[in-house]
């Protein structure tokens, strides 16, 4: 499995690599998907407006600005 990508991105050499990374990117999902969800007032609060979470939906499941 070592030097193994998915999706273009390069697993770690452990199946519990692939295991982290693919939980990830369903957490990113979720937390996407949560920003959608919450109203003007909310995102404000946080310093976020509409047009950045726009951005961060639309963005591809394997793009983590975290890189974690």
């Amino acid at each position: 499995m070592k030097g193994q990508t998915v999706s273009g991105v390069r697993a770690k050499s452990s199946p519990f690599g692939l295991f982290h990374m693919i939980s990830r990117w369903q957490a990113l999902y979720r937390e996407r998907q949560m920003l959608a969800s919450m109203s003007d007032d909310a995102l404000r609060d946080i310093g976020l407006n509409r047009i950045d979470v726009e951005q961060e939906i639309h963005r591809h499941f394997w793009e983590d600005p975290l890189r974690k």
